[in-house]
This record gives structure tokens, sequence and C-alpha cells, in this order.
């Protein structure tokens, strides 16, 4: 269970790709802001009128939506956050208001995956008027399924010891997050750098603790758009049906092999179908 140095991580990494990832890390510095007893941290860049929200999922951070930041930042601001470790969602929501309050920022175009798919709906069922647009990609609406296959874990997770959980979070990546990615190696190695580096217990009991929880879900009046993957192995096939169904007027954009992480391993594809739905004009009803 030792640990291993980063850079075994990135070895199968194309060169242009990662020194791509070097360099907009070293242009794209983050900010910290305290808001009560928390510290977030988040970067904010970008131009135009309007901006877009990216929520990353459990195992994610502001940087792991990085390709499509570079391929969205010349049309919109840009405000991509790392969710500190609290729960429940009120906490989230409390944070993520507070920064774009701070920031100036009246509304958004909401960009969430996984988890952060959830908290989206969570945030636009809460404050519809803060909302331009939503995307939902690879997550899932409030259910009962998961709380089912699930209602375990939440009591032994607890009593995990940290490097045991992170090894095994490691381990699954490799075994099913990779495979389901068409063997991208980007997909890994950024992952790998998440549970070795940048996410601890902490992070994952909080973060399972939000998926837990349900909610009274609004649909929006804003344009919707679904991005899912037809060999999703996190959300499977009866998620993504009642998340169609929740959304009955939502377009739908499926990938048909590329796993839970469509935005690392398709990401031209992904910045493609994001920039195509922002930027339409809005058709009345």
């Amino acid at each position: 269970m030792d640990d291993k140095p980063l850079a075994v991580f990135y070895q199968g990494v194309e060169a242009s790709l990662k020194a791509a990832l070097e360099d907009f890390r070293r242009t794209h510095v983050p900010r910290s802001r305290r808001i009560g007893d928390t510290n977030w941290e988040y970067l904010l860049t970008g131009s135009g009128d309007e901006t877009v929200l990216f929520l990353h999922g459990m195992a994610g951070a502001w940087d792991i939506w990085w390709q499509q930041i570079l391929a969205l930042r010349e049309h919109f601001r840009i405000l991509s956050l790392t969710y500190p470790p609290v729960y429940p969602l009120a906490a989230l929501e409390q944070g993520i208001l507070a920064l774009l309050d701070q920031e100036g920022i009246e509304k958004v175009h909401l960009v969430g995956t996984s988890l952060g798919g959830y908290l989206a709906q969570y945030l636009f069922s809460r404050q519809p008027y803060r909302v331009l647009r939503v995307v939902l990609s690879n997550t899932f609406p409030p259910n009962s399924l998961i709380a089912r296959k699930h209602r375990f874990t939440g009591k032994w997770l607890p009593l995990v010891p940290e490097k045991i959980l992170l090894h095994q979070f490691r381990k699954h990546v490799q075994r099913v997050i990779y495979p389901t990615s068409g063997y991208d190696e980007l997909t890994r190695a950024m992952l790998m750098e998440m549970f070795q580096e940048r996410i601890h217990k902490a992070h994952i009991l909080a973060r399972f603790r939000c998926v837990m929880e349900s909610f009274p879900l609004r649909v929006p009046e804003v344009p919707l758009l679904i991005i899912e993957s037809a060999n999703d192995p996190l959300v499977e096939l009866e998620l993504r049906a009642l998340l169609r169904k929740a959304y009955p007027d939502a377009r739908v954009f499926t990938f048909p092999d590329a796993g839970h992480f469509p935005y690392l391993n398709r990401a031209q594809e992904y910045s493609r179908q994001l920039l195509t739905f922002l930027k339409e004009p809005v058709q009345l009803k």
C-alpha cells in the first residue's frame, strides 16, 4: 500500500497533454477564501458577460475541469471550485452562494458531474432565480436506489483507516474506472493523484453523506442538457433512466464508451457539447 511518486502515474500520459496540464496549473492559480470556519479553494478566470460554475464529483477538485476551462474561457467567466469536507448539501450551498456574492456573480450556468450534478439539482431547486442553464453530467436525481445499495456503507466507512480507504479507491480506479474510460491515461493519472495527494478521508465521508441525502426536486424552467455515458460504471442504467424521466424536456447527449469521466477522456467533444448548448439563443416559449 506504499504511495507511489506522482510521476509514475503520469508516465503513460501523452507528452503534449501532460505539458498542457502542467502549463495550465502554472498559469492558473486558485484563490482561497474563508467562509465561516471553512476555507474554500476556487479558480475565477475567463471573460464574458455570463459565468459558468463547474461542480466536480466525488473524485475531483477545481482543476479536474481544466480542459473545459481552456475551451470556454474566451466565451465565459468561469468559477471552478473544490468542495471542502463539509456536509450536508445545505453547507455546500451556503459556501457556494457566499462565493458568488463575494465575487459579484448574480447568475450562473451550472455544469455538474456525478455528485456535482446532484448538487446542481439541489441548487436550482432552491435557488432557481440564480440559474441560467443547467448541464447534468453522469449523474442521478434524488432516488432510493443509491441509499438501498449503500445502506451499510455509511456505518463502516468512518471506521476504515484513511490509508486503507484511499488505497481501495485507487484500486477501484485501476480496476473499474480506467478500463471503462477506454484505458485513458489522463483519467487514470488525475484520479490516482486525487486519491493519493488531494482527497482525504474527511472529503470522502462528507461527499458520501451528501450523495445519501434526499431533497424535494424542482424542475427548472431553463434549458437543461443531460450528458451521459452508455458504459458508465458508477451511474447504472436505471439511474440514468430516472434522470431522463425527471427532466422529460431535457436534451440528452450520450457517449457510447466514455465511462464516468468523459470530460477527461473525451474532452474535445465534451467541451464542444457545452459550448454549443451554453451559447444557443434562448427559445421563448
